[in-house]
């Protein structure tokens, strides 16, 4: 199909970047400029002559604007086919003009829901004109070009000027399916609000609508012959790995980002004191709190310093100078440390270790402080065919909710250091076994098929350092194996769920050996 010569086009932008440069330059060539409100004025303030859509509709704006375009006249232009003498002779006997290009993109709904702005103001801000005429144009892309990113400006402007004002078919479809995708994620941000904010259901959605824009492509997945691509995710307030900052070093790879993940939920969940965990392979080798991160550090190393190099770094404070002269200290190499903030002394001292500036990545996700209230409620994992939802595992529980089963009950630094190997082992791939002393892990198994052999490989990890240990398992005992391998080893208290068959003999058996053990009721399974 010959391409017809865009001779009219409609621009109605949020997004204002570039507007006037495109507008000017498709005026210089013989394009007919219609627009509205906000849009208008800054295009006439720019001295480029402006069709008012109220001039081709013969209505004025109504209700404060939420009707300006929905007319026959714009989208009987926009929709009619130039292939079909019927379309012609409608839209001519309806003194309706042909539109061969429209300029849409959409009122700002998810900054005004990320400034926290009031439901009558998100509502608002709610678009309705804007995607009709996007829709319209997408779908007759045979016949109009559409155009919802800044960033398709100049290629359009380019076949324009090279054409004699004329876009190709391969480049209208390729904007057709930008805008269908543009659209839809504004729509599933909407929807995902109001369910949320309005709906305030417990359950899971009837429907669930997902939305993301590629921030950048990976160099590959986790492995070199699999593609990555990072897509960020619109109404996201929780800081996190997804959207911070990369102030040091090459891209994240898919892997580095899983596992600076795995890193920063850990210490997220360590906030009352500077806290430091190193993961490797989306386990926790060591994890740490202290008074000052330096401290912590250094706890989280000892954890496990063979697994720890070339591992991932997380702080949940803004790392400073002593902590960057802990993490530099001749021996040692990171792939990524992730922080919410890295002070000037501490940047320049991690960039300026010897190797490190081009290869380690430094990453800042801003202030920890209330991420819980900004959290997102659900998680989403794909598997074949469908989509696995379910609630985000983020509520801390409460001392008061903890049962004491045994005879003795914990000490007050036992209670306390049973508190801390809680929020680990949440981190750990089930089955899960931590061990830690002085709020420093010193032993963990993880991902085994058997608990018995998790409690194996973590009292193995520990050596001297399990006795007068504590012990956490992210879930219950099936038999009292693993408490009599934890009790061999030195082990005074253990923490468990709790809901076995066999609860009784491992309560025997801690009672016997002097353990005192602590009934969570609460399961933290992680696959």
């Amino acid at each position: 199909m010959k391409s017809q010569p865009v001779q009219r086009a409609i621009i109605s932008v949020s997004d204002k970047a570039g507007i006037v440069e495109f507008a000017a330059a498709l005026s210089r060539l013989g394009v007919d400029i219609l627009s509205t409100g906000g849009t208008a004025r800054l295009l006439r303030s720019a001295e480029l002559t402006v069709i008012g859509i109220d001039e081709i509709t013969q209505y004025p704006e109504m209700l404060d604007g939420r009707v300006k375009t929905l007319h026959p006249a714009v989208h009987g232009g926009i929709l009619f086919r130039r292939d079909r003498q019927d379309h012609t002779a409608a839209i001519k006997a309806a003194g309706i003009a042909p539109i061969d290009l429209v300029c849409v993109n959409l009122y700002p709904f998810s900054d005004t829901v990320s400034r926290g702005s009031n439901v009558e103001e998100c509502v608002e801000n709610i678009d309705i004109g804007g995607p009709a005429m996007i829709r319209a144009a997408a779908k007759n892309y045979q016949d109009v070009v559409v155009l919802v990113e800044p960033s398709d400006y100049a290629a359009v402007l380019c076949e324009l000027q090279e054409t004699g004002g004329t876009v190709s078919l391969p480049t209208r479809k390729r904007l057709a399916a930008r805008a269908f995708a543009h659209v839809a994620a504004y729509d599933a941000v909407i929807a995902s609000w109001m369910h949320e904010r309005l709906a305030a259901e417990t359950e899971p959605p009837e429907r669930i609508t997902i939305s993301g824009r590629l921030r950048y492509r990976c160099r590959y997945g986790e492995n070199p012959h699999q593609a990555a691509a990072v897509y960020e995710q619109p109404n996201s307030q929780e800081p996190g790995v997804g959207t911070g900052t990369l102030l040091s070093g090459r891209e994240l790879s898919y892997n580095n980002l899983c596992d600076a993940e795995a890193a920063l939920e850990l210490v997220k969940d360590l906030d009352e004191r500077p806290a430091c965990a190193i993961v490797k392979h989306a386990n926790p080798c060591g994890a740490a709190m202290a008074g000052t991160l330096a401290e912590a550090f250094g706890g989280a190393l000892e954890g496990d310093r063979v697994s720890a190099f070339g591992g991932i770094v997380a702080f949940n404070r803004e790392v400073d100078t002593e902590a960057a002269a802990a993490l530099t200290a001749q021996g040692l190499f990171f792939e990524v440390v992730v922080a919410p903030g890295f002070a000037p002394d501490a940047l320049a001292t991690i960039i300026g270790r010897k190797g490190w500036g081009a290869n380690v990545r430094l990453l800042a996700v801003g202030e920890l402080d209330g991420w819980r209230q900004k959290a997102d409620r659900w998680s989403v994992r794909q598997i074949n065919g469908a989509l696995l939802v379910q609630e985000r595992d983020i509520k801390l529980i409460n001392q008061d909710d903890m049962r004491v089963v045994t005879d003795r009950a914990p000490t007050a630094e036992e209670m306390a250091e049973l508190l801390f190997a809680w929020r680990v082992v949440k981190h750990v791939k089930s089955n899960a076994i931590v061990l830690t002393r002085d709020h420093q892990v010193v032993g963990v198994g993880a991902g085994q098929m058997n608990r018995v052999q998790s409690v194996r490989l973590a009292v193995s990890q520990a050596g001297k350092a399990a006795a007068g240990a504590v012990l956490a398992s992210d879930a219950f005992f099936p038999f009292d194996d693993g408490p009599a391998l934890a009790a061999d080893s030195g082990v005074t208290a253990i923490i468990q769920p709790g809901g076995s068959k066999k609860d009784a003999d491992t309560i025997a058996l801690c009672n016997a050996r002097g353990i005192a053990m602590i009934f969570t009721g609460v399961r933290h399974f992680r696959h």
